[in-house]
């Protein structure tokens, strides 16, 4: 018992003794294992950060990412199905409404595929591949809640179908958590099919999911549903070609391709063989010293020219098509500022959706490759000044990197599911040193509800009391009139006293301006509670009610603040000329052109004489001539487009009664 007692004693006087001395070896080994779990679970757990990385190699990566074994039976995807469009095979719900009306991304996990054998499915993923989920990564859109996501990119690597094994890259898809036959999955793919007949479209099935491709052709780009978008260059990132003032240079046309068909290049050698030192075809070098990379040179018999810098001394260059419709070609002319001349029939150009194409490239037919020439010398100097602008634009917002590609390409999906949000087509298109950048367009201010319904009447004013207030009589019969403004331009008289004005049923306003302006008609008054506004002049005492109900526009915000140029002090000084200058405007905007209303042949004024009317001065066509002149000179291009509709008012000729007209008061011609 007292041994027992004296061991008992002893054996706890041990234990503290133990824990003192190894207690730094316990901490400092569960620390060192503590870390290692946490580390393993950050790179196994955490796509931001992966997506992030340098490296995306799955060979160097293998021990962190988790390898999928496909059995020889595993559902493969139906083919793409060409039927789908935004309202038939993508899911908007996904995409919810949020403040920033920004999609948001969820990048799936990387992992590595493996046939029943275990041979990889894929080796590596690409740099190319790598920057491009980084830069989603890095985006406004990412989010790493899949349950959030609007839009999903899987971590397999298509930009390439040459290092693929479709049926096995299309089982790896079907296996996606949320792939649900490809709906709201977006794939990327920059060079399609494969010998020997390549195929403009990525042959891996995907069944409904969208498609940003490099080389669509009419046949397979799905419009409005697959986003077409360029293929992209190495040597955009290897080669900085400083930019180039447009201009004439040293040569006129020029070719660079080397893989082109033989028939191509025989029209090509033709032409330079025609036209001399203006037209310069290079091919592919033979004689280069060993060490010296090929791709950078071209050559012309055994004169050797380093390239992409060539391209700078060209003003039109050839992007024909090749084995691809889709070629990084194009990416390299863009950069040099050189105008490109495509040459590949069907081919659906990068980002076509969105970018005005006849602003920076010439298409030609390939059937008129022998007329290229004759086609180019057409094109007036000034506008192929722009377009060498409108090239190097393009590059530097949409082709120098794969970040620039895979943000435009979102953002066109973005544009696609919040609509009234879309970047307008001045932001699509037009560089920043022409951006009008602090007005927005009216048609896109934010979703907000007007303060009135309807639309304002502005009447422009000198002193024609009785013309006017019969103008006024007439718009207050539109059921749409919400307020009427009445600008009052003569600063040496007046306005009628208030009992004299017409009673009329919506409210009515005199604002009396400081200087004698036309352009004080377009001027956006605070009293202006409406989007639509209908401006009109004191003499158009012929139109109807029904006439005017028929529609109306809304631009004066754009008219009075981002007029470019002298255009408006032009206006205000030769009191003439602001119906075509808000035409140009409104052209120049929308791209589009103005309906042309045939003028009824009652439209005059019979009570207006030469003393009154501006219109009525001998000197007031002429420089209405003048002034169209000077508009496209101020605008740099002709934004008014050739028209051939013609709206007719025909509702008169209806043949049934009067009561039963929408607009029974549209008078004949």
């Amino acid at each position: 018992m007292c041994a027992s007692v004296k061991h008992s004693t002893r054996g706890p006087a041990l234990i503290p003794r133990m824990k003192t001395k190894h207690r730094i070896y316990y901490v400092a080994l569960f620390s060192v294992v503590l870390l290692g779990l946490l580390a393993t679970g950050v790179f196994q757990f955490w796509p931001h950060s992966i997506e992030a990385s340098g490296d995306w190699a799955v060979e160097k990566r293998s021990a962190a990412v988790p390898v999928v074994r496909l059995p020889s039976d595993s559902p493969v995807p139906e083919r793409g199905d060409l039927s789908c469009r935004m309202h038939t095979c993508f899911d908007v719900y996904r995409c919810g409404f949020n403040p920033k009306n920004k999609i948001k991304v969820y990048i799936y996990s990387l992992k590595k595929y493996v046939d029943e054998l275990g041979v990889p499915v894929s080796n590596t993923i690409s740099r190319e591949y790598n920057e491009l989920l980084s830069a989603i990564a890095d985006s406004d859109y990412y989010t790493d809640d899949i349950s959030r996501a609007c839009l999903f990119v899987p971590s397999v690597d298509l930009l390439s179908q040459h290092a693929l094994r479709i049926r096995e890259t299309a089982q790896a898809l079907a296996q996606l958590s949320r792939w649900d036959r490809g709906t709201n999955h977006l794939l990327f793919n920059m060079l399609p099919g494969g010998p020997p007949d390549y195929n403009t479209a990525l042959d891996v099935p995907r069944d409904r999911a969208l498609l940003a491709g490099g080389g669509f052709s009419t046949w397979t780009y799905r419009q409005g549903y697959d986003v077409s978008i360029p293929v992209y260059s190495p040597l955009s990132a290897e080669v900085a070609l400083p930019e180039k003032g447009p201009g004439p240079r040293r040569y006129f046309l020029l070719s660079s391709q080397m893989a082109i068909h033989p028939e191509y290049r025989q029209e090509l050698e033709a032409l330079q063989a025609k036209h001399g030192e203006a037209v310069l075809v290079l091919d592919k070098c033979t004689n280069l010293s060993e060490g010296v990379l090929s791709v950078r040179k071209r050559c012309h018999k055994h004169q050797v020219f380093d390239y992409p810098q060539v391209l700078q001394e060209a003003t039109f260059c050839v992007v024909l098509r090749g084995a691809r419709l889709g070629q990084a070609v194009l990416s390299d002319v863009l950069q040099a500022g050189c105008v490109p001349v495509i040459i590949a029939d069907s081919y659906i150009l990068p980002f076509s959706e969105v970018l005005d194409w006849k602003r920076a490239s010439v298409v030609v037919p390939e059937e008129k490759i022998a007329d290229v020439y004759g086609i180019l010398q057409s094109i007036p100097r000034r506008q192929i000044e722009e377009m060498q602008r409108q090239a190097r634009w393009f590059w530097e917002a949409y082709f120098q990197s794969i970040k620039a590609i895979a943000l435009a390409t979102l953002q066109i999906i973005n544009d696609r599911i919040y609509p009234y949000a879309a970047i307008s087509y001045e932001e699509w298109n037009d560089p920043p040193a022409v951006k009008w950048s602090s007005v927005s367009n009216p048609l896109f201010l934010p979703l907000i509800p007007p303060q009135s319904q309807g639309f304002t009447a502005i009447v422009l004013t000198y002193d024609r009391v009785e013309s006017l207030f019969r103008v006024i009589t007439e718009v207050s019969k539109v059921p749409s009139l919400s307020k009427l403004l009445v600008v009052w331009n003569n600063q040496n008289k007046n306005p009628p006293e208030d009992s004299l004005w017409p009673k009329i049923r919506v409210p009515l306003k005199v604002v009396r301006t400081a200087e004698n302006k036309l352009s004080n008609r377009f001027f956006p008054y605070d009293e202006i509670e409406t989007e639509a506004v209908l401006a009109i002049d004191d003499d158009i005492i012929m139109l109807t009610s029904d006439e005017l109900q028929f529609g109306y526009e809304y631009f004066n915000y754009l008219y009075t603040y981002k007029m470019p140029g002298d255009i408006k002090n032009w206006v205000d000084a030769h009191m003439n000329c602001e119906d075509i200058a808000m035409n140009f405007l409104v052209a120049n905007v929308t791209g589009k052109a103005v309906i042309k209303v045939t003028p009824r042949k009652k439209f005059k004024c019979p009570e207006c004489t030469a003393i009154d009317g501006l219109s009525l001065d001998q000197t007031h066509m002429v420089e209405r001539s003048e002034c169209i002149n000077k508009f496209a000179s101020v605008f740099g291009t002709m934004p008014l487009k050739v028209v051939e509709h013609r709206a007719d008012p025909v509702l008169y000729k209806d043949d049934f009664p009067e009561k039963l007209k929408s607009f029974p008061n549209i008078g004949s011609l």
